[in-house]
């Protein structure tokens, strides 16, 4: 009973505490042997022996702030002095304090000391003279006592974000820590960090606004945000800034937090690249100019001599570009070791012994495929695509190197196909999917994300860190939950799981295509409703995120409308914007009199659009954020920014001076023609099919300013929402099926509309009655000319130990992903026991017929022959399909990255009617399915691939 009755307590004051953190240990009730942090007016001091490292002083006398914020009531802050009742915060073998209490056995160490950034958090009654009860957070490192330090802040209601995203304390007057050990385990990644990149206009902006520039102010907050979040390392901003030059304390404060500073990929040892320019650097060019490179380097880490630093070493060229058009091995691998000879001369001490990095960035990768190498102690940064797509990874099979392997990846980008540096458009599904490739690969040594301006970019930021510090606590299936306890955490339980799906489902519409990449074209405005679904969903988001707006706490509402509302109002009105240029332009065609009024209506979103831009950045939060949300994002005319957003252009219709006359026009479905006057249609409505069931539409507009009437007649069996009525602008006009009345087999029908213009326009429709006979079908079935199957719809998975088949859900496009684990599996020789899925159909023709495989964008990483699949159908041999094959042309690459999906056309032969089994092979391990459509001849273009089709059960 007790311990029922403990898991009831915790469950009622769920401090959220994630795979970063320690499990939930703060209640707001007593319970036998809990320390009382807060109760009935009174707080528990802190105490910190004076000895300890200035950082841990630092944390700890945040944690003061952070109880009074929750409680009201400021703690004494006391160094080395007793008190009833204490928070005893120390680092083993520094703290005197700590130390003392293991030497009286009063906490036991064992499995925390001499390990890498761990803590132990425990209640100790009378640990020392004149103390009764103390809870003790003990970290085996500086880190690990300030992490303790921060979780104890977020378990009582601090949240990480509380400065960067105004996220409001949780109050309590009771606050209790549970008694017993709680244990902060060692990271699984050693170094976590984030880049501040890209950071004009908005970041910087922000910073002279808020700070004066990039200076030790502003980067206090950045550190501290850091270490709340369990991370330990930064690359800072490099766009005209330089951290050590800038500000003289930039480096002697982030050494003071614990902060690990590196430089980005393409700026060796400490030197910001924008100091080159600073002190007139003459060639940036290694074989012209060895001297002043060697000098300019040798300064700069003079600057940092012994703090704590990752070195990056090698060179790209200047402005972060080539160095050479070739591959210049040999000249990179002097480079490296002249380097290396700077880093002993400063450090005075072997260079092994100093942390270093080489980004195999871009062109650099390819100087390690062709045979460079680097001292075995230096970090190989493996980097992704720019666009979330790791490009290499290490041989399963290599000996261990020293320095290890790292990752740096990208939530934000400046370059092909396009900037995307706006608002967050990182699914966390994908993030995990590449992210645990990295992992199981034993790219484990730094893990590094561009986040640009970091806001907004808060919530991946989070499940970035997180994830680094115990992949192994946040599996595919928990990443729902991961995003409704991050959601509590900021906003409490109530509407937790409603946030959590708007989190969800706003990175994944965003994830489709980049912001800055939408335009009128790019859904379909005409076959499958597409844009017009999208949009709709959008709007349903936003409907959604406003009701919750409305309801929360008015000390909430800054912060949900920064990491919730404004990306969803914004993308909403963005889709709205073009979807009506679409709308425009396509009335325009059809000389709809209604084409004007979407462009008016452009124009309207588009100062829409300026107005949640102004909000904000001059209104919410009493204009603390002005200049964040500067980016541009609405003009592109090729992959960089446009100076200034600029409205997308609309045709604006000349009309007749007779505007009252009407005249009818007419529209169908899955066209983009119209029809006027006494004409007969020559294109047919999607067929109406019995087993779908979906009925269909028309619409009858004016190409003039009266109204018209219309009446409609049709067969017995074709029901008609609105058989007679008046139209002024447009109207749209459902059609479906009687299907007692309708007969049995294939037919067709007319549907004649006649109107008060004199017009009489017949439309031809195309019927499917059959019934199968088949019993208990249980397969998909074809519809108006496809069949399409979401990847985790599938009849069977079959695996083969220890191989099975896992379903990230709500990853990608659409549904969901689909991938054989484990990761590292070999690749598989194709037999009647490999892995694969099977997906039941049913088909009443027979031929050969294309089969699209829709397959996430993932590089070969493992610089093999490329990632293959296979697929067949029935007992039929497999077609063996290249992912990879295309990636040798930037064209390909760029298309598949910009439409964040690759599709695959592989022929298949149907001989007979009646069910199949469409299987799909794995060959290669991180491939992720993510839907498969069969083109009967009937498929349309569409962004989003068909939309699943039926299921006869």
């Amino acid at each position: 009973m007790k311990k029922l009755s403990l898991l009831i307590l915790l469950v009622s004051f769920k401090a959220i505490a994630f795979a970063a953190g320690a499990n939930p240990f703060v209640t707001k009730v007593y319970t036998p042997g809990s320390f009382p942090i807060a109760k009935k007016g009174k707080v528990s001091s802190i105490l910190v022996s004076g000895n300890d490292w200035p950082g841990v002083i630092r944390a700890a006398k945040d944690l003061q702030l952070d109880i009074e914020k929750v409680t009201g009531v400021k703690p004494d802050f006391v160094a080395d002095k007793k008190s009833t009742m204490a928070i005893i915060v120390g680092t083993i073998g520094k703290s005197e304090i700590i130390n003392q209490l293991i030497r009286a056995n009063k906490i036991d160490v064992a499995g925390i000391a001499g390990n890498w950034e761990s803590t132990l958090i425990q209640v100790v009654k009378n640990p020392v003279a004149g103390i009764d009860s103390a809870l003790v957070i003990a970290g085996s490192d500086k880190r690990g006592a300030i992490y303790g330090i921060y979780e104890l802040s977020t378990q009582i209601g601090v949240s990480p974000w509380y400065y960067w995203a105004d996220v409001p304390v949780k109050k309590s007057e009771t606050l209790y820590v549970v008694g017993g050990r709680h244990v902060i385990a060692s990271p699984a990644v050693k170094y976590r960090g984030i880049f501040l990149n890209d950071e004009a206009p908005a970041l910087s902006g922000w910073s002279r606004k808020e700070f004066g520039g990039f200076n030790s102010k502003f980067y206090g907050k950045v550190f501290e945000l850091i270490l709340r979040l369990k991370g330990n390392y930064l690359w800072p901003a490099m766009w005209g800034s330089a951290f050590n030059d800038d500000d003289k304390m930039n480096p002697v404060l982030a050494d003071e937090y614990g902060i690990v500073i590196g430089t980005s990929h393409h700026e060796p040892l400490t030197r910001a690249h924008d100091e080159w320019k600073r002190y007139n650097g003459g060639k940036w060019n290694y074989e012209q100019n060895p001297a002043q490179l060697r000098a300019f380097w040798e300064s700069g880490l003079k600057r940092v001599a012994g703090k704590e630093q990752i070195i990056t070493v090698g060179m790209r060229g200047d402005g972060d570009e080539p160095m050479t058009e070739g591959t210049a091995t040999a000249l990179l691998e002097k480079i490296v070791k002249d380097q290396r000879e700077i880093i002993e001369k400063v450090t005075e001490k072997p260079a092994a012994e100093t942390p270093q990095l080489w980004a195999l960035y871009k062109e650099v990768q390819a100087y390690y495929d062709k045979g460079m190498r680097v001292p075995d102690d230096i970090t190989l940064l493996l980097c992704d695509d720019n666009w979330g797509n790791i490009r290499k990874l290490p041989k399963l099979n290599e000996a261990p190197r020293k320095g290890g392997y790292g990752i740096y990846y990208h939530f934000d980008y400046v370059g092909d196909p396009r900037n995307y540096k706006w608002i967050n458009t990182n699914p966390i599904q994908k993030v995990w999917e590449q992210m645990h490739l990295a992992y199981q690969y034993n790219a484990n040594q730094i893990w590094i994300g561009n986040v640009g301006d970091l806001k907004p970019m808060e919530f991946p930021i989070s499940f970035f860190l997180d994830y680094a510090w115990a992949p192994d606590a946040i599996p595919a299936e928990k990443l729902k939950q991961y995003t409704i306890d991050w959601s509590a955490e900021q906003f409490g339980e109530q509407f937790a799981p409603e946030i959590a799906d708007i989190l969800d489902r706003y990175s994944k519409y965003n994830g489709r295509i980049k912001p800055e990449l939408l335009s009128d074209s790019i859904y379909s405005l005409i076959n499958y409703n597409e844009f017009e679904n999208v949009v709709s969903d959008y709007k349903d988001l936003e409907q959604k995120t406003s009701l919750i707006y409305s309801q929360i706490q008015a000390d909430q509402k800054d912060a949900f409308y920064q990491l919730v509302m404004h990306p969803v109002e914004a993308s909403a009105n963005l889709y709205e914007l073009y979807f009506n240029v679409a709308k425009n332009k396509l009335y325009a065609r059809q000389g709809r009199f209604s084409a004007n009024a979407f462009a008016d209506k452009v124009s309207v979103l588009y100062k829409k659009d300026e107005a949640i831009t102004h909000y904000y950045n001059k209104i919410l939060a009493g204009g603390k954020w002005d200049h964040m949300m500067d980016q541009t994002h609405i003009g592109y005319t090729y992959w960089q920014q446009p100076e200034k957003n600029s409205i997308p252009k609309t045709i604006t219709l000349a009309y007749k001076s007779n505007l009252n006359k009407a005249e009818m026009g007419l529209s169908i479905e899955g066209s983009d023609s119209s029809w006027t006057g006494k004409s007969k249609v020559n294109f047919t409505l999607p067929s109406f099919d019995y087993y779908s069931n979906k009925p269909h539409y028309f619409e009858l507009f004016n190409k003039a300013k009266g109204s018209f009437s219309y009446e409609i007649k049709s067969s017995a069996f074709v029901k008609i929402k609105e058989v007679k009525g008046t139209v002024n602008d447009q109207k749209r006009i459902w059609l479906s099926i009687d299907w007692d009345k309708a007969p049995a087999a294939k037919s067709q029908a007319f549907v004649t509309v006649s109107a008060s213009d004199g017009s009489k326009i017949t439309m031809l429709l195309n019927v499917d009655n059959r019934r199968f006979a088949d019993k208990n079908i249980n397969a998909f079935l074809p519809d108006n000319g496809y069949i399409a199957i979401e990847a985790p719809n599938y009849t069977k998975a079959v695996g083969s130990r220890p191989i099975f088949w896992k379903n990230i859900p709500n990853y990608g496009k659409t549904l969901g992903g689909m991938m054989p684990v484990p990761v590292t599996s070999s690749t598989q020789n194709l037999d009647p026991n490999t892995p694969h899925l099977e997906y039941d159909i049913y088909l009443n023709e027979t031929g050969t017929f294309e089969l699209n495989s829709f397959i996430s964008p993932t590089i070969d990483f493992t610089n093999g022959d490329g990632l293959k699949f296979a697929v067949s159908v029935n007992d039929e041999a497999p077609v063996v399909v290249n992912i990879s094959s295309d990636y040798k042309t930037e064209t390909a690459w760029r298309k598949s990255v910009a439409d964040n999906i690759k599709i695959f056309k592989t022929p298949l032969k149907f001989s007979r009617t009646g069910k199949h089994t469409l299987k799909y092979w794995m060959i290669s391990p991180g491939v992720v399915l993510q839907k498969l459509v069969l083109n009967l001849g009937g498929l349309k273009p569409s962004f989003l691939g068909a939309p699943e089709t039926f299921v006869l059960k």
